[in-house]
């Protein structure tokens, strides 16, 4: 009998941020919303997921649980543990189809961003590497692996990766975003800053807002406050936009203020 038969659901409480500073190397960047990785008859796909229900999760865990080699039962009960948030369990189900189904790099790579969502990205480089070594050369895999390395604060790595994605995806600006925001998690503000105006500058980079907001960030963190309200303004509601004003002046006052914005 498997032991996941006696895994209790709980949804987390709604989080409701306060003054939020996002330095946003956003997971959501290593995969286009919808689209995934593969095709649509590919079982290891990254769309959007749904509101979570109890009674669909037990119905996928208990198909899963009959058939655990099945990779395509497999994800579904991954993808309804997702959209219940339940990361631990999902991580025990992704290990699982891996040693079922080690050559897969695609599912590698999911597991590999999940991992780093859930703030494991050392252990996230090893998976991601594998995949690698294993002839994935998808652009998302070095996207990943490059916000994996970031968070490691192994920051010329991780745009060694970022490079070799923009290779494969030339035109992709959520691979300039974080490459941008490389450089503002190292205090390379200036890069950061030009790196984002030319992506603003395209028409894929006019249509994200958070491209917008990492410009306002990078902007407001060489003090040109006005400057960055302006451009934030573009997107956010005024009380926001003051409120991360306020929030990125208070910071900058203090000392030791990069390490204490890293960690915010």
């Amino acid at each position: 009998m498997s032991h996941h038969k006696n895994v209790k659901f709980s949804r987390k409480p709604a989080i409701v941020p306060g003054i939020v500073v996002s330095l946003a190397i956003a997971l959501s960047a290593c995969s286009s919303s919808g689209s995934g990785i593969g095709n649509s008859s590919d079982p290891i796909t990254t769309g959007s997921v749904g509101q979570g229900s109890l009674r669909s999760t037990y119905a996928a865990r208990t198909a899963w649980n009959a058939d655990q080699k099945n990779l395509r039962k497999g994800m579904a009960y991954v993808r309804q543990l997702q959209a219940l948030e339940q990361n631990s369990e999902q991580l025990l189900v992704l290990e699982q189809l891996i040693k079922f189904h080690p050559s897969n790099t695609k599912l590698l790579v999911f597991y590999g961003k999940r991992l780093i969502s859930n703030g494991q990205s050392k252990e996230a480089v090893k998976i991601l590497k594998q995949a690698e070594v294993r002839g994935e050369r998808d652009w998302r895999l070095y996207s990943a692996l490059g916000s994996a390395l970031d968070q490691t604060g192994k920051h010329q790595e991780a745009r060694q990766y970022y490079q070799r994605a923009l290779k494969v995806n030339p035109t992709e600006v959520k691979i300039q975003n974080n490459i941008a925001m490389s450089y503002t998690l190292e205090g390379k503000f200036s890069n950061a800053e030009k790196i984002l105006r030319k992506a603003n500058n395209t028409p894929k980079g006019r249509a994200l807002p958070r491209i917008r907001q990492n410009l306002a960030l990078v902007v407001g963190l060489q003090g040109r406050f006005n400057e960055a309200r302006q451009i934030a303004s573009r997107d956010l509601p005024k009380e926001q936009v003051e409120a991360n004003m306020a929030y990125l002046q208070k910071m900058l006052s203090r000392n030791n203020t990069w390490n204490k914005l890293k960690k915010s």
